[in-house]
């Protein structure tokens, strides 16, 4: 990153800073105004990250994630419920298992090795 688009960064920084100073330097009663410094302070920062390099670089990238978003294939309704069924399914299954585990191993310790069942 060249120096300049480390400056134009720190600005964007600062002008970020300065909104946010802004709300807590404006009376309590200004709540409107109070928010538009926060709103402005953020729009000057992204305007100066805009003509960055590293703002670029994020414009582009964002671009091309909608556009590989837009390439996704999303299952249909029966497919969903399906898959849905079979999470389920395998939830009970591992439950019961996991309870069977659970019981067998408290009757070996407990009944059977300390005896204490009797």
């Amino acid at each position: 990153m060249e120096s300049i688009d480390k400056i134009k960064v720190a600005v964007a920084v600062l002008l970020v800073g300065l909104g946010v100073a802004g709300f807590y330097a404006l009376p309590v009663d200004q709540g409107a105004l109070r928010s538009l410094s926060v709103v402005l302070g953020l729009l000057l920062a992204a305007g100066m990250m805009w003509v960055s390099q590293p703002g670029r670089d994020f414009v582009d990238y964002a671009r091309d994630s909608i556009k590989e978003a837009q390439k996704v294939v999303w299952p249909s309704r029966k497919e969903t419920w399906q898959v849905t069924g079979v999470v389920f399914l395998f939830v009970g299954v591992l439950a019961l298992f996991m309870w069977a585990i659970d019981s067998g191993l408290a009757w070996v310790f407990y009944d059977l090795i300390l005896g204490r069942g009797k």
